[in-house]
């Protein structure tokens, strides 16, 4: 795990398949899972020595523009906590990924499948992108005084419908919950079509992401701050 002038930039995911992006990137990482109590713990008691904090991996769009496997960045974030990211780390990021939207990001905790909720939010808070983790992380930075900053990519676009299977993908601990994944086929099986698609979307996102991420360089950009 590396470090800028000896203190560790970490990074907030939701899965361990997120994580995985990042293992040359000499950061420290934290796959949050479902479990959003026990990230908040680990990472006040792990921000005491960090650099930064920057939240990172897939999110939903709720803007109609934003394609599947685009590069968000962060500018602002709305939801269960209102701040700016850091303007510095975010102009680094523009830079690094000049083709990447930047713009507001909403994050309650709440994963937004129905296309009704995602347009619902972006007339609500103007937010372009919406995930899971920021608020916990933005929380932590603010409590901490350090820099926070999101940098995410789109998994799945506005005008989709997430399958019920979506909401019970990840584990506590940001593994794959592939019991519950199939309960929840067996009790619904009309939605293996759009399980299928939304993975083959979530594949498409993760290879934007492996090259975002390499854009971003070895800190995802605190270094250039």
């Amino acid at each position: 795990m590396g470090n800028v002038n000896g203190k560790p930039v970490i990074v907030v995911t939701g899965t361990l398949r997120e994580a995985a992006v990042l293992d040359q990137h000499q950061v420290e990482v934290i796959a949050g899972g479902n479990d959003p109590e026990r990230l908040r713990e680990e990472l006040m008691e792990r921000a005491k020595h960090a650099g930064g904090l920057i939240s990172y991996g897939m999110c939903g769009a709720v803007d109609h523009t934003l394609k599947l496997g685009t590069m968000v960045i962060g500018k602002r974030l709305t939801g269960a906590f209102h701040t700016k990211c850091d303007e510095r780390w975010v102009a680094v990021l523009q830079e690094l990924l000049p083709d990447a939207r930047v713009g507001t990001v909403h994050a309650d905790g709440h994963l937004l499948t129905d296309s009704h909720d995602k347009a619902e939010r972006a007339w609500a808070s103007a937010a372009i992108a919406a995930d899971m983790e920021s608020h916990i992380v933005a929380e932590v930075a603010a409590h901490m005084n350090l820099p926070f900053v999101i940098l995410r990519c789109i998994s799945d676009i506005a005008e989709v419908e997430l399958p019920p299977a979506v909401n019970v993908m990840m584990g506590p601990n940001g593994e794959l919950a592939l019991g519950a994944v199939f309960k929840s086929i067996r009790q619904q099986p009309d939605q293996i079509g759009s399980l299928t698609k939304t993975i083959m979307g979530f594949a498409k996102a993760y290879r934007a992401l492996i090259k975002g991420s390499k854009q971003a360089g070895p800190y995802l950009g605190f270094d250039l701050r």
